[in-house]
């Protein structure tokens, strides 16, 4: 297949490249700077294109970094409707990003793509958590928004993706844990909705093959899990017992110092794949800890310089 990721310099760029490349697909990255006549080229005769487009959330909700985390994902998604739907013999597929943020803070219950409540205006949400919904609501209306008669569409809605990748999320986390700093989050009672690296892109894989597949789609584990049990399976994995938990107002200091957000750690994410189970897909790692212990594993070996084989089934 000729596969076309705008966006894909990234973390999950880099994890799909590589699983398709590995199996003997044709992959091209895209990027904002890359000329809109290059977009047009690369499109045309395609046959997937998977649009992970959009700046980094990492970052605090100013004015100027809303407006730039907003554009950069409905512009370049208005782009693509406009691009693909003019080609000739345009990407089969087109598979869009999107998060599983849009659903609201959940503890009481899982939600799925049927079921599933969107978030908003919840009494009590922070400004931040509704400012994420928002753009994931604009950002799934635009993607919808223009008719592609030749080429099926998907949004996926992602937890967090873990890979032992360098800079990513998994690291960020395993290195709290390594300085002794992997305790709960705050109440450490929301949920984490997470899926492992291999999970990821073969369940992509498996949304461009099946053709039923189209509207939205969650990407995530089946089986989420809390956050003091979350950190707890890491830690262990690792291999300390302890680690210093950040309750709320401290993670608050610590999070505007890092010049992030405390959606990032504290927003309840109970995402669960209905339709991805329900076609029969078989995750490789559908519990945490033993996905924890390969991506510890595989971080370690990567400290090392030795490799390890990615996406094997948990021992």
């Amino acid at each position: 297949m000729r596969i076309v990721i705008p966006g894909g310099s990234g973390q999950v760029g880099h994890i799909l490249s590589r699983y398709f490349r590995n199996n003997g697909h044709d992959v091209t990255i895209l990027s904002r700077a890359t000329a809109h006549a290059e977009w047009i080229t690369r499109l045309e005769g395609s046959d997937v294109c998977i649009n992970l487009m959009g700046r980094s959330v990492n970052c605090r909700y100013n004015a100027a970094n809303r407006k730039s985390i907003t554009e950069s994902r409905v512009l370049s998604t208005r782009l693509l409707n406009e691009i693909i739907a003019s080609l000739k013999n345009p990407p089969r597929v087109w598979i869009n990003a999107s998060t599983a943020t849009i659903y609201r803070h959940a503890l009481d219950r899982a939600m799925d793509e049927k079921t599933g409540e969107l978030g908003g205006d919840e009494p009590g949400a922070p400004d931040t958590w509704n400012f994420s919904i928002s753009v994931a609501k604009a950002w799934e209306r635009e993607f919808f928004s223009t008719a592609t008669p030749l080429t099926r569409k998907v949004a996926i809605r992602s937890a967090i993706t873990l890979s032992p990748d360098r800079g990513g999320i998994f690291d960020v986390l395993l290195g709290l844990v390594r300085h002794g700093l992997g305790g709960t989050h705050g109440t450490g009672s929301q949920f984490v909705s997470w899926i492992h690296e291999a999970d990821f892109a073969r369940a992509m894989d498996f949304l461009i093959v099946r053709s039923e597949f189209d509207g939205v789609v969650n990407l995530a584990s089946p089986n989420p899990v809390r956050n003091r049990e979350f950190m707890r399976v890491l830690r262990e994995a690792w291999g300390i017992r302890v680690g210093l938990p950040a309750p709320g107002w401290l993670l608050e200091i610590g999070i505007f110092l890092m010049r992030t957000e405390s959606e990032l750690v504290l927003k309840s994410r109970r995402v669960v794949p209905g339709r991805l189970t329900d076609a029969g897909f078989e995750f490789l790692y559908a519990e945490w800890p033993a996905a924890a212990r390969d991506l510890v594993e595989q971080w370690r070996a990567g400290q090392s310089g030795t490799t390890t084989a990615v996406g094997r089934p948990p021992i």
